[in-house]
Formats: C-alpha cells, sequence, structure tokens
C-alpha cells in the first residue's frame, strides 16, 4: 500500500513538472512577444500625440468646418463599443478586466440605449455572443498589427456612424504601462471632439500663439485627417493591447511556473512523509518478528 503511495506522488509530481516546463516556455515566448509589441505601442504615440496636437490646431483655426464625423446627435438611440480583447486566454485577467470595462461603461449610461458590441479578438466575441451577438467581428488578426486591419475597423465604424446605424462610438482597450500594470481605457471615438492644446504652465513660462500657413487650407486637411485619426486611434489602441495581452500573459505564466515550483515542494514533501512512514511499518514488524521469535526460543 506505501508503494502504492509513493507511486501515486511520483506520477503527480511529473504531471506538474510538465505543466511547468511548458508554463516557463510560455513565459519566454510570451517575453520576446512583449519587446515587439512594446517597441511598436511605443514607437506609435508620439504619431498619435502629433496627430492629436494637429487637429487641436486646426480645429481652432477651422471653427466653421462641417464633415459627417464631427456632427454630435442630439439624440442617441444606439452606441456603440469596439472592445479589443486576445484572441487566446492564459494571460490572467487581461480579457476579464477589458470586458469588465466596457460592461461597467454601459452599466453606467442612464439613457439606457441600444448598444453594439464590435468584437477585436475572439474573447471578446465569444463573450458578447452568449449574451445577445455582435455588430461586428474582426478576429485573428496575429501577433503583428498592422494599420490595415485598424483601417478596416475604423472604415466599419465610420460607416456605421454615417449612415446612422450608431449615434456614438466607444473604444474599450488596456493601456500598456509596464509589464504589471495594464489599465482598462475606454475613451470616445465618435462624434470626434477635436482636443484642445494643453500647456504646461510648470514647464513654460510664456505662451505664445504660432501661426502656420495651410496649404491647401486647413479645412482642407482638417477633412482629410478626420477619418485617418479614427484609423490611428484604432491601431494605437490595438498596439497598446497587444503589449498589455503579452505582458500579462507574461506574469501569470511566471506565476504559475512559481506555483508549479511550490506544488512540486509540498508534493516531495508529502512522498518523502509517506516513503518514512512505509520505512517506519517496515522496521517495526522486522523488529516485532525477532521478537516473537526469541520468546518462541525460549
Amino acid at each position: 500500500m506505501a508503494g502504492a503511495g509513493v507511486r501515486e506522488f511520483k506520477r503527480r509530481i511529473r504531471s506538474v513538472q510538465n505543466t511547468q516546463q511548458i508554463t516557463k516556455a510560455m513565459k519566454m515566448v510570451a517575453a520576446a512577444k512583449l519587446r515587439r509589441a512594446q517597441e511598436a505601442a511605443e514607437s506609435s504615440r508620439p504619431y498619435n500625440e502629433t496627430l492629436k496636437g494637429t487637429l487641436a490646431r486646426l480645429a481652432a483655426v477651422s471653427l466653421d468646418v462641417r464633415h459627417p464625423l464631427l456632427v454630435k446627435r442630439e439624440e442617441v438611440r444606439k452606441v456603440g463599443y469596439i472592445v479589443v480583447t486576445a484572441d487566446r486566454g492564459l494571460c490572467g485577467g487581461y480579457n476579464t478586466n477589458i470586458i469588465r470595462a466596457a460592461n461597467h461603461a454601459i452599466a453606467e449610461d442612464e439613457r439606457k440605449v441600444e448598444t453594439g458590441i464590435i468584437a477585436v479578438g475572439r474573447k471578446s466575441r465569444d463573450f458578447y455572443r452568449k449574451r445577445g451577438g455582435v455588430d461586428a467581428e474582426f478576429i485573428n488578426l496575429g501577433d503583428n498589427i498592422s494599420y490595415a486591419d485598424a483601417r478596416e475597423i475604423g472604415q466599419y465604424v465610420t460607416n456605421a456612424y454615417e449612415n446612422e446605424e450608431v449615434d456614438e462610438v466607444y473604444l474599450v482597450y488596456a493601456r500598456f504601462v509596464n509589464v504589471l500594470r495594464q489599465v482598462p481605457t475606454v475613451t470616445k471615438l465618435l462624434p470626434i471632439e477635436p482636443p484642445t492644446q494643453e500647456v504646461d504652465s510648470s514647464d513654460i513660462k510664456e505662451t505664445r500663439q504660432v501661426d502656420y500657413i495651410y496649404e491647401p487650407s486647413a479645412e482642407d486637411i482638417l477633412l482629410a485627417l478626420l477619418p485617418r485619426y479614427v484609423g490611428s486611434q484604432i491601431y494605437n489602441a490595438m498596439l497598446e493591447g497587444k503589449a498589455s495581452e503579452q505582458g500579462a500573459r507574461m506574469t501569470a505564466m511566471g506565476n504559475a511556473t512559481e506555483n508549479a515550483k511550490e506544488i512540486i515542494s509540498n508534493l516531495t514533501l508529502e512522498m518523502n512523509k509517506v516513503r518514512q512512514a512505509a520505512i517506519t511499518d517496515e522496521i517495526l514488524d522486522i523488529v516485532g518478528g525477532a521478537e516473537a521469535l526469541n520468546k518462541g526460543g525460549k
């Protein structure tokens, strides 16, 4: 019986060791992918910030510009949410936190309007498909996010907005801070509200207005940049999401590897206790048998 118990412990230890090897390998793969994803996300931020600043300057001198993406609807009947998650799991609470942020935003909307989901990633598609369906899905985009993917999503939402299929669109994604921190973020995408330029008084003591010469005109440039702004926002969110996904997966697999190590240690300790108890029982049996023989000889 004791031997059978030891064999069972050995089997369980081998099983956990195999799992540990898998999680360790997945952590290393996630670390390699994280490096590339983080570089892509960080390299897109300057362009995104520059585009926002350009829109702010153009909006300041083009007050009479009319564009469908700038029109704010008086009556909001349907709100669309672009929910950016991963296609796969094993990344801790990454997907759950994003979906929770989207659900919280939906629940906090006191207007009680109809909701439409544009799922980017298999996890958001699967979640909302079970709860009423999705308006559109974009899945299996891979680890190398391209601007063409974001442009396709942007074209879909701009067409839906211009055709009055939705009256507002929000973007839900995880903003990458570091390996241990990914912040679920909800931002308004449509109608476009041109950002305002902010000046940090602690860094700039005197502010002066810079005049620009626009060719062909500020209005034409603004109208050309608005659709690109939508695609840029979605592209930046997807890059931030991919970096966040790999960071969360790296952390989750690291924790799983450490947990497996602890389980192996505990199982080894229990196995040694069982083995020691078996040895002790055998010694007691031998001693008892020897004493019985001595008594019989007398």
